[in-house]
């Protein structure tokens, strides 16, 4: 349990906090990036009817399913072109299987990048085997242009490992 606690107050921090991006696009930009982590929580009502909804996460456990998101906006003047995100994934997390099949991703700490489906990991034996959800150690977008004023949001989800 006490291992519990820890990951939910790892994970409450990190919505708390903006997400990392390419240093460079930081610096110099006039985009506002802020995270956050909603536990995804299914109810089912006295009829049998489910719903879904994002709430703030209180008590976790493995194979929960989270949404981790970062909303950004040009707060200046200009368009900003080519703007990258970066998310690392949390290691308490797996990419969840029903993630985007376009979304960019890395399976090797940031080196390289692709669709998961062109990804590949090298075992120990140095064979090699596609690689899978649970091998995603972050996540990136490129955004093309963000006009003045403009704002988004992006998402991907999670499952508790």
């Amino acid at each position: 349990m006490n291992n519990l606690k820890k990951m939910v107050a790892a994970l409450l921090v990190f919505s708390s906090t903006a997400l990392p991006i390419s240093a460079h696009a930081q610096s110099q930009s006039p985009v506002s990036l802020s995270g956050d982590v909603m536990a995804v929580e299914t109810t089912v009502d006295a009829q049998g009817n489910e719903s879904t909804q994002l709430v703030e996460p209180n008590v976790i456990v493995p194979g929960d399913r989270l949404v981790f998101g970062t909303d950004y906006a040009n707060d200046g003047t200009e368009p900003v072109d080519n703007f990258v995100v970066t998310n690392p994934l949390p290691s308490a997390v797996r990419l969840a299987p029903d993630a985007d099949a376009e979304l960019t991703v890395s399976v090797d700490g940031g080196d390289s990048w692709g669709t998961l489906s062109t990804l590949s990991i090298t075992n120990e034996d140095g064979t090699t085997r596609t690689a899978a959800h649970a091998d995603v150690t972050h996540v990136r977008w490129t955004l093309a242009s963000i006009a003045p004023g403009e704002s988004g949001r992006l998402e991907y989800p999670a499952i508790i490992r």
